[in-house]
């Protein structure tokens, strides 16, 4: 009897993985599967200054909800895609967090006055599974302050940080003067600049991620 050999083995688990990945996946979400397969890393950026000093008490997926208060201003989106590997494996176990301004441009943050609406959570994080999928629902990117919009994004591994990086909405005009998105060459800005796709519950976005683990 011909055994597999270890080359072999490691493609059917790879194969066997995605198969899982895109049964379970919703009909939109499966362009990042599909993406994520090219198993180029996603290209890194600034943190910024205004990841939270203390995480809030309400820090799940969903930024629109803030403890029992809803916020209801801005366009609602979700934001949602998978954590691979180089090998294109799925990291389960990966934390995922997201942390952006308001809609008026304010972050929960002392750096920025604290000014931001009570009712927006403003930072979310999710633990991915064995598919490797993530979901948020949070408020579509605005400008603020010489920015073009984008969502800090923060990928963790027990004690390990993977990546911090931003996302970018695709054809928004302030992409063009923004100094870190004119930094990026047109491949990491394909990467990073994903579009915000209408929908009946909100825009969806589709931001796959591919990690040294």
């Amino acid at each position: 009897m011909n055994l597999p050999t270890p080359t072999s083995r490691r493609r059917l688990l790879t194969g066997g993985a995605a198969v899982l990945a895109a049964t379970a996946a919703p009909a939109w979400l499966s362009p990042a599967l599909a993406q994520a397969a090219a198993r180029q890393p996603t290209p890194s950026q600034t943190e910024g200054p205004f990841y939270p000093v203390a995480l809030p008490a309400d820090s799940d997926f969903d930024l629109l909800r803030n403890g029992s208060t809803s916020y209801t201003r801005g366009q609602p989106a979700w934001v949602a895609g998978t954590v691979v590997d180089l090998a294109g494996v799925p990291v389960a176990g990966a934390v995922v967090e997201i942390w952006q301004c308001d809609h008026a441009g304010r972050y929960h943050h002392p750096g920025d006055g604290n000014r931001a609406d009570p009712s927006f959570q403003g930072f979310g994080r999710v633990t991915v599974g064995r598919d490797g999928q993530y979901r948020f629902r949070t408020l579509k990117p605005v400008p603020y302050s010489g920015r073009t919009p984008h969502i800090h994004v923060k990928v963790r591994l027990d004690r390990m940080e993977l990546l911090t990086t931003q996302l970018y909405v695709a054809d928004d005009p302030g992409n063009e003067r923004d100094l870190l998105w004119r930094r990026l060459n047109t491949t990491q800005r394909d990467a990073l600049t994903v579009p915000f796709v209408p929908g009946s519950d909100g825009a969806k976005a589709v931001f796959p991620i591919v990690v040294q683990a």
